[in-house]
């Protein structure tokens, strides 16, 4: 599908505007710079804007405004300070994303999940592929499928806003596409954000997600980019806890239900200075803690921490989750099992070691 192709919908806003409006540039400079892709889409007379917001709602104006009458938010120039530089490209176009989506009413529910069971059965699988084919599994890929998996028991956090001449509307269903937030280093060593898009994951089981997953980031990597790759999310992740950001609270784009975002896995900052064999006493886990900042106007807060809940619940293994994914990658192991310390039992049961050393 098209960005503005009547025959797919309607159009879907995109949060890499910055790069339509980049090949925009090289193909009208040199109409072979770009692939046959590109050409045809701008042959169409498209530019991957249509002044929708995707489902049929007028967009905001592009200004630091917003199209609200706010006051722009700029510094004051300093006559004897350094000269501003103008933004063009991919910077130009993240303050127009950012204005637009400061139209979106949002707000944001918090989570912190224990992450030892989710690195304990990562750890299983990734010991298996290596054996077998010398695949890996992320932590992302993990808790994206759980992203994805936790919609069956709240659906509503696919809702999306728009309008239909000119009063609030909601589109409930339709095919969940999964944006997945991805930072890529330029050679000056400037850094740009893309977002594309798995379409159609809810039908996916764990081995079909991640392939679908890791074909769309090879593609990202080997520079091989069309427009269709980056229409139709629903909802998107973006993982800064790859850089040790405990939390973060994304901006929501307009047109998408939600955004997930993903602190790092880590022990607690109490005790991350701690002794191991401390830590091992305590029983003291590593966390991750979600973010899902949501479309305020269609979604409500008990339905987002509901969300999040469901999410906790398949990441500590509840309703066959890591069951589902060992099935899928055609592992013949059971995952690791979830379960509460026992201190009595536990101490009862090194007794038992104990004295069975002995006797032997």
């Amino acid at each position: 599908m098209l960005p503005n192709d009547p025959a797919s919908g309607p159009a879907r806003p995109l949060v890499n505007d910055w790069l339509i409006a980049e090949m925009q540039d090289r193909f009208h400079d040199d109409p072979t710079s770009v692939s046959a892709d590109w050409q045809e889409h701008f042959q169409n007379g498209s530019n991957g804007s249509n002044g929708s917001n995707g489902d049929g709602a007028s967009k905001p104006a592009a200004s630091s405004s917003s199209g609200r009458g706010l006051e722009a938010a700029v510094a004051p120039i300093d006559p004897d300070g350094p000269a501003p530089r103008r933004l063009r490209g991919a910077g130009a176009r993240i303050v127009e994303n950012m204005d637009r989506s400061l139209a979106v009413p949002t707000a944001t529910s918090v989570r912190e999940i224990p992450a030892k069971l989710l690195e304990v059965n990562r750890r299983i699988v990734n010991n298996y592929l290596k054996r077998v084919d010398g695949g890996k599994v992320s932590f992302t890929h993990i808790i994206a499928y759980a992203m994805v998996r936790a919609l069956d028991e709240v659906p509503a956090m696919v809702r999306r806003y728009t309008e239909v001449d000119g009063k609030p509307a909601v589109i409930e269903s339709g095919p969940v596409g999964l944006g997945l937030a991805v930072d890529v280093p330029g050679p000056d060593g400037s850094r740009s954000l893309l977002v594309p898009v798995i379409g159609d994951v809810v039908p996916k089981d764990f081995a079909g997600f991640l392939a679908a997953y890791e074909a769309v980031i090879r593609r990202i990597r080997a520079n091989d980019l069309d427009p269709a790759m980056f229409v139709g999310a629903t909802l998107t992740i973006t993982n800064p806890g790859t850089i040790g950001t405990m939390h973060s609270v994304p901006r929501l784009m307009p047109g998408q239900a939600v955004i997930l975002g993903v602190g790092s896995i880590a022990l607690p900052a109490a005790f991350q200075a701690a002794d191991p064999r401390t830590v091992a006493d305590l029983g003291v886990s590593k966390v991750v803690t979600l973010t899902s900042t949501y479309d305020h106007r269609v979604i409500q807060g008990a339905e987002s921490g509901a969300y999040l809940k469901r999410v906790h619940e398949l990441l500590i293994g509840e309703h066959g989750f890591y069951d589902d994914i060992f099935r899928a990658l055609g592992l013949p192991y059971e995952p690791a099992r979830w379960r509460r310390d026992d201190a009595a039992q536990d101490s009862t049961d090194a007794q038992l070691a104990k004295q069975l050393k002995v006797s032997q």
